[in-house]
Order: C-alpha cells, then structure tokens, then sequence
C-alpha cells in the first residue's frame, strides 16, 4: 500500500467557531447596535440592525470560491481599472520595432522585473549559470533542468524514501537561512517529433527501399501522435534581504551573490541526486533559460528550435540561440478565467489539499492530456518559513486552538471530528518545529495551454476533470490567471508567494 501524507494543517486556526480574530472582532462590532436597540425596545431598530448585521457577517465570514466578498470586490475593481487603463495589455517591443539590445529582457506581467545575469564560468566546461534577479519583488533565483525516473513503479518503501528525501531538501534548504523557497515545475506537451526527424535524417541509408521508407514514416507518425514529452525543472529562491548579507564575505555586487547562489546550487543538487533519487541535474545557462520561456509560451516553436540547434552543431553561422527580447510572446491579453498569449490560450487552477491525505506521484493525472494538441503543466511550490517565523506562527496556532477549545466546552458545545484532528495536528507541528523541523505551506498550481483555434473553456473542465481524477479539489485562479501562468509554465522563480514591492 502507497504511503499517504495528511500532517498539515491550516494556515491559520479560528479561536471562536473556526472565525480569526479580524473576523470575530467585525462580526461582534456588527451586533452590538442590534443588541442596543434590544436593550432600548426598539423593534423596528432592531430588526433594521439585525439585517445590517447578517450582512456584515455574511460579506466578511463566508468565503466564495477561496475569497470573501471584500476580496472579490478589490480583485474586479483592480482588474477593471487595468484594463481600461490598459495596463494589463502587453505588445512586445519586439513587434514594433523598439528593440535595442536583444539581452534586455521583455516579458509580460509578473514577469516583467526579471534581468538576467551570467554568473562566473563554472566546471570543467566553463558554463556561466543564469542568475535571475526580480526587481519586483526583490529576490534572486537560479533553475535547473532534472530528470528523475518516476515513481509511477515505485512500491511503498521507495515512495516513503522519496518522501523523506523531499523532507530532507526542505530542511537542508532551512538550515541555509538563505534559500525561502524552492519550485517544482513539470510541463508535459505532445511529442512533436524533432529529435526522431533529426536522427531519421543522419541514419537513413541512400539506398534503402520505398517500402522501408514508408514504413518509418508511418511508425514516426503513429508515435508521435501518441506520445508526450516531459520536462521538469527545479528553482531556488533567495530573497535580497539575505542575500546581501551573505554576499558581503564574498565581496558585492552581481559576481558575489552568483558565488553564494552556486554554494547554495551545490548543495541542492547534492541532496537531488541523492535523497531524491535525480539521475541528472542541469543547472541552465542564459541561452538555455531563454529557450525554455520561449517554449513556455510558444509550445510549437520548440521543434524549430531544435532544428537550429541540429544545424549549429556542424555549421557555427546558424543562430540556435533565443534572444531574450524575444523570449516572450509577441502579445498577451488576460482575461477574467483565462490568459491569451500569442496564438494559444491557458488556464490555470490551484488545488486544495484532500482531508484524508495525499499520495507522493498523486498529480501524475494532472499531467496526462485529454484531448489532442493540449500542453500540460503544474508547479509544486514549497516556501520555507524562518525559524523564528515558524515558532511565533505555531505558537499562535496553538493558542487559538486552545482558546477554541476552551470556549466551546465553557459554551457545552459538542467539538467535532474536524476541530478535533485541528487541534492534534497544530500540536504535532508545534513538536516537530521542537525537533528541528522546518516549517513549509505547499501549494500547486496546474495549467492546460492550446492553440486558440480550440474552445478553451473545454480544456479547462477537462483540466478540472483531471485534477478531481487526481483525489484534489480544483479551484480557478479568476482574476489572476496571467500570473497563475507565469508560474506555472516558465522556470523563472515566479510564485504565488509573494506581492510587488
């Protein structure tokens, strides 16, 4: 039997009747007109009071699909405004002839404050790793291209390895007190075929038959259609605040944090191939980085790509390499429920944690698409909580745990199951921080890209269906779809963690 994980728990506890204190204090302003007028006789007071404060109650206590109504009405406004004002709307300065260093980066939206730096030459090869800096939200990143078998065969013992490895990376990447978070992202789209065109080309013989020719290309075709490529990257995430410390000892500037993040690189990748079981870990250089954000956006550029890397290798004239002013989409318009970006559409949901628990490899659903020409991919994000973080946040957990408790037995009211494995569960985190543990809030965020000449609202229930079909519950990123996009699908650092400065 599979090993299932179910320790965690809720950002935050409700200490009066599952409400936070924010929401408890509204709720007991809202009622206490209701009561005055009680007190008063007032009927027609107390009636109007008591509809004022069912409202009030209503707008701030009831969540609708994962925001309360307040929430609701900022994220409508802040979109509208953006785009009447056309804020949200992108045209790549490339399309109009504006360009004048090819090296500047131009990506849309949330990835619009990246730079990209070439860090010192590294290995035997001399390879100079990316180093990506956000100027949005002050933080510094580096991305790695892995490959892993699998767990699709693995029995339960190796499962419970893996999970432990993972634990491990955690922990090791806390213990830095540099590294807040590190991102897993998978895409997996349909085979296009470029590398089978490459070697039919170098090994199929002059001299060989119609019959035998007809056959590979037949076989090339049956295959192709039927299988899917699968790409998976790993991103470390410093922010600035640490970084610059850290950075001091090793001198300034872009050379001296490229030297911390390749000590911190270094540690990464050891724990990968090890406790992880990674049979390759290949940190990306510019070119490389560059390619992978083009393919992001554009699945169907990744076969010319190829093509012009095939032809590089024995004639140096050809140009293989993405510039980064055009790495991006030529155009990119967000919509409410979807994100429009060249000629293709995505959409992208966030899943909720099941109650009973998760299986390790339980996404692998997520990842299989149903319907031709569909570009799969999902990002598993675990931000890493400081110390000191995680002990005052589990310490307020398990007061307002015991507050809870503590009122509903004054109240003589019936503590559920639920409340219940709450409350043993922010006690057994309380120990494991005691332990040494560090303290991690996972999330995933899946997204199914097509072509526009596809209804994308189709693809989004079938995206919906797979995740279901995977044991979680989906919930569509409204609102906020452009920046579900950029992290999901391209290995630049991007999560949801964090805000604009």
């Amino acid at each position: 039997m599979a090993q299932i994980y179910s320790q965690y728990t809720k950002a935050r506890i409700g200490w009066f009747l599952g409400l936070t204190g924010w929401q408890a204090s509204i709720v007991a302003a809202s009622t206490l007109p209701f009561f005055w007028a009680l007190k008063e006789q007032a009927w027609a007071s107390a009636s109007m009071f008591l509809l004022i404060a069912a409202t009030v109650t209503g707008v701030t206590v009831v969540p609708v699909r994962g925001r309360s109504a307040v929430g609701w009405l900022l994220a409508v406004t802040g979109f509208a405004i953006g785009g009447l004002t056309g804020w949200t709307r992108y045209r790549a300065r490339a399309t109009t002839g504006t360009v004048t260093d090819p090296d500047v980066v131009d990506l849309p939206g949330a990835l619009s404050g990246i730079e990209i730096h070439e860090g010192p030459p590294t290995g035997l090869s001399g390879a100079r790793v990316a180093v990506i800096q956000n100027h949005a939200t002050r933080t510094w990143a580096a991305t790695a291209a892995i490959v892993h078998p699998g767990v699709g065969m693995a029995d339960a013992d190796e499962r419970a390895r893996l999970g432990r490895g993972l634990a491990e990376l955690i922990d090791q990447a806390a213990r830095t007190e540099l590294i807040d978070e590190i991102l897993f992202l998978v895409r997996t789209v349909p085979d296009d075929g470029a590398e089978r065109d490459q070697w039919v080309t170098r090994h199929r013989h002059p001299t060989s038959g119609l019959d035998v020719r007809v056959i590979n290309d037949q076989l090339q075709q049956a295959l192709s259609s039927a299988s899917v490529r699968t790409e998976i990257y790993v991103s470390i995430v410093v922010p600035e605040t640490r970084l610059t410390r850290a950075a001091k000892e090793a001198g300034r500037g872009v050379d001296a944090r490229a030297a911390v993040l390749y000590g911190l690189m270094a540690e990464v990748e050891a724990q990968l191939k090890g406790g992880l079981a990674m049979t390759s870990v290949a940190w990306l250089t510019s070119p490389e980085l560059a390619a992978a954000a083009r393919t992001g956006f554009a699945p169907g550029d990744r076969a010319g790509i190829i093509d012009a890397l095939t032809a590089h290798a024995t004639d140096e004239t050809v140009n293989a390499s993405v510039p980064w002013s055009m790495a991006g989409p030529s155009g990119a318009d967000p919509a409410a429920r979807h994100y429009s970006h060249d000629a293709w559409n995505s959409i992208s949901a966030t899943i909720t944690l099941p109650i009973k628990g998760a299986v390790l490899g339980a996404l692998a659903p997520v990842l299989t698409p149903t319907q031709p020409g569909e570009r799969r991919s999902f990002l598993v994000a675990y931000p890493i909580l400081s110390q000191h973080s995680a002990a005052r946040q589990s310490a307020s957990s398990e007061w307002a745990a015991d507050m809870g408790q503590g009122l509903r037995e004054k109240a003589k009211m019936r503590t559920s199951t639920k409340a219940r494995d709450e409350t043993e569960q922010v006690r057994a985190l309380e120990a494991k921080l005691a332990r040494g543990s560090a303290l991690t809030r996972p999330y995933a965020v899946c997204t199914v890209t097509v072509p526009k000449t596809a209804r994308i609202a189709e693809h989004g229930r079938h995206l919906d269906a797979s995740i279901r079909r995977a044991g979680f519950a989906p919930l569509r990123l409204d609102l906020s779809q452009d920046v579900a996009f950029a992290a999901s699908v391209v290995p630049l650092g991007i999560s949801l963690t964090r805000t604009t400065t």
